[in-house]
């Protein structure tokens, strides 16, 4: 898209008040709102913020940075269009102050940077798509979520045991007239969970379009009283939310290149290679891929999750599955990530962790088949299969060991981000829960 063709769609649906959108290195997605006075500065990245009040981005004392909007971005807000005039809104990439410098601290920035090295080595391509889940909540009179929705719905249920399909609904409706290619949505297997998948694309796209999505999700349920939250795990005892991710790398020719018609399951050497790097780094992108302390209330056996580092054709117990489709569809699903992830670092950190696989000619291990949740410990263990960090201090401590962490984040992001998560595990590690107050209150 070009400027003049988005003056042009300001112009036709009068469109007053444009929003410029980022994020910071944990997700949150943030926006300044400018009139349509401001549109011409803001479309030629001349629009400055102040950088030292986003939490991990600069010093009190480098705090002017410029917002530089990718066009592409661009969109009318469906829910935003009143009395005949519209909102609309641009996604940034974060500049420094000389308004020429890429700030390293930028998610956004950082992802094109790790897909730059993908290019430079004959992979000008990586495409993914997420599978995210959210639950419905209800809220009380405050606005605060209370219970889930109560529903007695299940897995591809309908209605009327399915009563957030009105919302579902207009939240696919939404992203449609957003120029979103909706593929499916049905109701997950806990209550009150939901799933909507749209159409993988180029990573950075498919990170724009993920991040987009939780906002639109939540903007929709508030419509419609309900609260709507990619937390892993919101309710004990049943299953938690994911963001299961399907990835392919692709050569210049247009090839897809894990896919080799003749060789065993039609996976390229280039595919296994690919497979191994993920095998190796994996528990130590889990805190980027799986960023909260919640985050490892999902990650144990019993729900579906996926604990266990292995790979397979056809196993849903396994971290790494390989989808039937083949051909220009062949990819690979890391199953672990959860939906709270910032998507732009998670891709990061899983695309370097594969083309660790790929320069250093990795050996995948032998595909695991069987049900690793059936396995004892000792038949995991002569498998070579090691299980996922437990918590969010085990996964601080192996992002921190490996020196594929801070390649992949770059050292602002690394240090910012580390710095950060374990404030958050010695905030969590000092709580008095209300688990404790049940079990010990009475006793002791």
């Amino acid at each position: 898209m070009t400027k003049e063709q988005i003056l042009e769609i300001i112009e036709r649906d009068n469109v007053c008040f444009f929003r410029l959108q980022f994020v910071d290195i944990f997700g949150f997605m943030k926006n300044v709102a400018i009139p349509r006075s401001q549109i011409n500065k803001a479309l030629d990245g001349e629009m400055m913020f102040d950088g030292s009040s986003i939490d991990g981005f600069v010093r009190i004392n480098e705090s002017d940075m410029y917002l530089k909007p990718d066009y592409d971005t661009f969109t009318v807000l469906p829910w935003r269009s009143v009395d005949g005039r519209s909102a609309a809104r641009i996604i940034c990439d974060v500049y420094r102050s000389d308004g020429k410098t890429p700030f390293e601290g930028c998610p956004r920035v950082n992802l094109k940077r790790v897909l730059k090295e993908a290019s430079d080595l004959g992979y000008p391509s990586f495409n993914v798509g997420p599978e995210c889940e959210f639950f419905l909540f209800e809220m009380d009179e405050a606005g605060a979520p209370t219970t889930i929705t109560h529903d007695v719905a299940g897995y591809f249920s309908v209605d009327p045991e399915d009563n957030g399909i009105a919302c579902r609904r207009e939240i696919i409706e939404t992203l449609e007239k957003m120029g979103f290619e909706i593929e499916a949505s049905h109701h997950e297997v806990a209550e009150g969970q939901h799933e909507i998948n749209f159409k993988y694309a180029d990573a950075l796209t498919c990170a724009d379009n993920t991040v987009t999505f939780k906002w639109v999700v939540k903007t929709i349920a508030r419509k419609y009283g309900l609260h709507a939250t990619f937390m892993p795990k919101p309710v004990f005892g049943i299953n938690g939310s994911g963001m299961h991710s399907n990835q392919s790398l692709f050569k210049a020719d247009g090839s897809n290149a894990f896919f080799d018609e003749s060789a065993d399951l039609q996976l390229s050497e280039t595919a296994r290679q690919y497979i191994a790097g993920i095998v190796k780094n994996a528990r130590s992108f889990a805190a980027v891929t799986n960023p909260l302390v919640n985050s490892y209330k999902r990650l144990v056996p019993g729900y579906e999750a996926p604990v266990y580092v292995a790979w397979s054709a056809s196993n849903r117990s396994a971290l790494i599955r390989i989808p039937a489709a083949r051909g220009m569809s062949t990819r690979v699903e890391v199953r672990c990530p959860d939906p709270t992830c910032n998507p732009y670092l998670a891709f990061a950190m899983m695309l370097k962790s594969g083309l660790d696989g790929i320069v250093n000619k990795l050996e995948a291990p032998p595909s695991t088949d069987s049900n690793i949740f059936a396995m004892t410990p000792d038949e995991k263990d002569a498998a070579g299969i090691a299980s996922m960090p437990a918590s969010l201090r085990e996964a601080i401590d192996e992002l921190v060991a490996n020196p594929i962490s801070r390649e992949a984040l770059g050292d602002h992001i690394f240090d910012k981000y580390v710095e950060a998560k374990n404030k958050e595990w010695d905030a969590y590690r000092i709580s008095v829960t209300d688990w404790e107050l049940d079990e010990y209150l009475r006793v002791y």
